[in-house]
């Protein structure tokens, strides 16, 4: 039996064992939430971690992280089997697709792997696998162990032999063709080799295969790579699993050749008209047809050689010159795989065990504090600078008060570190040992200000929540999103002002806060605006790009946009400026209750909360925001800037007949004839109250494609719901189906 495919022993030679480590543990759930509620929130959290990792390649989340929250959304599910909807996360292999490249759709579906955490979890599923192929002691499973190699699934297929086409994995279903730059992979063949060949045509195979695995990045090319990137001034990659996304999914075929790829090849969609019986033949068989297939796979027969192989990956990972991030085992036959088949997701016949992440000792130096777009003030660690996993970190965040309460972490500390899910810097908590532990117990806890580091506003910290925000309007820190949200579509609809501008005139302190578009900013300070995108690395400051200024043609456009803008009417100003809580829905809920910016500043916290829909948290955060000094400056510079503050129609007879009058909507999902904007103002002029959230108060849920936790709640609530071709018939007739009495 070969080296690959199945020698008794040590995955390297030597024996040595490895061990378990800590894994990154989600927030808690709310005690108020109600498992349909949960369920959705996780569904939500799930899928957009997806789609940071899988379509933007900027991971958001640890691997430890998202695979608890998975867990949780599962147990759920057991329990409350109503909850499973064909969106949920548990019934999708993970995974985008983007829209850079043209889609196409594999010979069968790349399936995700469930994962075990640590070593027990990986028991119960070789327990249930053998109980499942009756295993005996004189009949054991064999099982096939393969390094997890953390890169990009890629899939390659084969017609007479020759590749014709490259795909990543994408969803699953559709991946991206990624087939020019996979030509220039050194190591994928251009065509089988003869031996390969000879054991697909002698079965009858017909026109194609297509073979899958992983595309990577070594580590020398990755350390070579980034140290280019400092060279010319660009932002380093975060680890060799990002940088190998990055270069195979470039337009610039030349680009891909450059990164220095390599593959390793292990599965196939159709094992069926090949020649072999089990997975270590298959690997046998792909080295014949020319395939870089991974050298230390091991063919074992009991949970304590899985046992042993995992601990000798994980001890000698850091010898190898390629990412791995774990072990995957599988069935060893090929019979007993399509006897076990597939959940909605992943085989039944394979798991991986992931590893913990590589852990690092450093000093705690200072806890600083951060402020967000949101006003949101974060706890940032700054520590000695350390090697972990590919690449020096010495910061980290801590998330919030809470968390550095519950790591209990202290300037001065030693500290350990990690990346979770080698990508994301996180500290794990202090050293204490020996002395470390009495000088440790000396040192103040630390504590949040109580003023915004930023603009010195107070903080504040509302009831049931964990963060501390900075509810200034015109905080620097929080200055270019507030800009830019101020003149995005549904608030004052200033077309031309994207990020780059904004991002720049902030830099350049020519925009402070959204009054300065009216009473500050002018045509020529617009046209000189350099957009170049600049960011700092290694203390140094570049400029990607050439220079590139507005100039007068599109500053003169812009200009003339905001000049419009200032008939947007109270909702949308009230949306522009971004009071917490107040979305779109309720900025018209307020407008059309007090008309105008005066009556609202004016009116109290119960009158806010006694609108339909709107309620006392929403109340508690307008009151707030007026009682902020600067921010009731803002506005009333607004207001001499000619900025209309009032609701037009305030107080005048609708135009169209209010036959939806006491119906209150709520939309979701992705509608094809309509935004959900232009519906809900559609159903406005009929009289309707369109709300952003569902409740038993609600007449009608409308759900278009890929609806969430909405729907979800409307079912749970008995809420009816409402296709689009009844939205259709509503808007058009006026008429809504009979609501239920309450």
């Amino acid at each position: 039996m070969s080296q690959q495919a199945g020698t008794q022993g040590s995955l390297f030679g030597d024996g040595t064992t490895g061990g378990e480590g800590s894994a990154a543990v989600p927030p808690e759930p709310s005690r108020r939430q109600t498992p349909a509620q949960r369920a959705a929130e996780l569904n939500r959290i799930l899928t957009h971690a997806a789609y940071a990792y899988y379509a933007l390649d900027d991971p958001e989340m640890t691997d430890a992280q998202f695979d608890r929250y998975l867990t949780e959304l599962r147990d759920i599910e057991a329990v409350h089997p109503e909850l499973v909807t064909p969106d949920s996360y548990t019934q999708r292999i993970g995974g985008f697709v983007s829209d850079q490249f043209e889609p196409v759709t594999h010979a069968r579906r790349m399936y995700s792997i469930d994962d075990a955490m640590n070593l027990g979890e990986l028991d119960e599923w070789l327990a249930r696998t053998d109980e499942a192929l009756g295993a005996t002691p004189e009949s054991p499973v064999a099982y096939t162990c393969e390094l997890k190699i953390d890169g990009l699934g890629i899939a390659l297929t084969y017609r007479d032999g020759q590749l014709v086409r490259a795909a990543t994995r994408g969803d699953g279903t559709t991946g991206e063709n990624v087939t020019a730059n996979a030509l220039t992979i050194r190591d994928i063949p251009r065509s089988l080799s003869p031996a390969g060949l000879a054991r697909v045509q002698d079965r009858g195979f017909g026109q194609s295969v297509e073979v899958r695995g992983e595309v990577y990045m070594p580590k020398h090319s990755f350390v070579r790579l980034n140290e280019q990137n400092d060279a010319a001034g660009r932002p380093p990659f975060a680890n060799p699993r990002n940088a190998a996304a990055g270069s195979l999914r470039q337009k610039d075929p030349a680009i891909t050749r450059a990164r220095d790829l390599e593959t390793f090849i292990y599965a196939v969609a159709d094992e069926g008209p090949l020649a072999v019986s089990t997975q270590h033949d298959f690997l046998e068989w792909l080295r014949d047809c020319g395939f870089s297939v991974n050298p230390h796979a091991r063919l074992v027969d009991s949970s304590a050689e899985v046992h042993r192989y995992c601990a000798d990956a994980l001890a000698h990972r850091e010898d190898l010159d390629y990412d791995i991030d774990g072990v995957v085992v599988k069935v060893d036959s090929f019979a007993s795989q399509q006897a076990m088949g597939f959940t909605a997701r992943a085989p039944r016949w394979s798991i991986a065990f992931k590893f913990p992440p590589e852990e690092k000792r450093t000093i705690l130096r200072q806890i600083r504090v951060q402020v967000g777009r949101t006003g949101v003030l974060t706890p940032v660690a700054e520590f000695d600078p350390v090697l972990v996993a590919g690449s020096t970190i010495a910061r980290a965040t801590l998330h919030n008060i809470d968390e550095v309460r519950r790591k209990d972490v202290r300037e001065g500390d030693t500290i350990v570190v990690h990346k979770a899910g080698d990508v994301i810097p996180e500290v794990v908590g202090p050293v204490t040992e020996g002395d470390m532990a009495d000088a440790h117990a000396l040192r103040p806890l630390w504590q949040m200000p109580q003023t915004c580091p930023s603009c010195g506003s107070p903080v504040v910290r509302e009831e049931g929540e964990v963060a501390y925000r900075c509810i200034s309007i015109d905080c620097p820190a929080q200055a270019t999103e507030r800009l830019i949200h101020w003149g995005s579509r549904n608030a004052m609809d200033i077309d031309g002002l994207g990020d780059e501008i904004v991002g720049r005139m902030v830099e350049q302190g020519i925009l402070h806060d959204v009054a300065d578009y009216y009473d500050s900013l002018d045509e020529r300070t617009l046209a000189g605006v350099d957009t170049g995108r600049r960011y700092e690395t290694s203390g140094r400051d570049h400029v990607e790009g050439d220079s590139i200024v507005v100039g007068p043609t599109i500053a003169r456009k812009i200009m003339e946009q905001i000049e419009a803008s200032k008939q947007a009417g109270l909702a949308r100003v009230l949306f522009g400026l971004g009071i917490r809580h107040v979305g779109a829905n309720v900025a018209g809920l307020l407008a059309s209750h007090f008309g105008s910016m005066q009556a609202l500043a004016a009116a109290s916290e119960e009158d806010i909360s006694q609108i339909d829909g709107v309620g006392p948290k929403i109340a508690a955060s307008v009151r707030e925001f007026f009682s902020v000094s600067k921010n009731v400056a803002v506005v009333e510079r607004l207001r001499k800037a000619g900025v209309s503050l009032e609701q037009e129609g305030f107080g005048q007879e609708p135009e169209s007949p209010q036959t939806l009058a006491g119906l209150t909507f709520v939309l979701t999902g992705t509608l094809e004839k309509y935004s959900r904007t232009e519906a809900g103002n559609q159903l406005k002029t009929l009289g309707a109250k369109v709300s952003g959230s569902v409740s038993k108060r609600t007449s009608f849920v409308i759900a278009g494609a890929s609806a969430g936790s909405k729907l979800t709640k409307a079912q749970s609530l008995g809420v009816p719901v409402l296709d689009e071709a009844a939205l259709d018939h509503i808007l058009q007739t006026g008429e809504a189906p009979q609501a239920p009495a309450e």
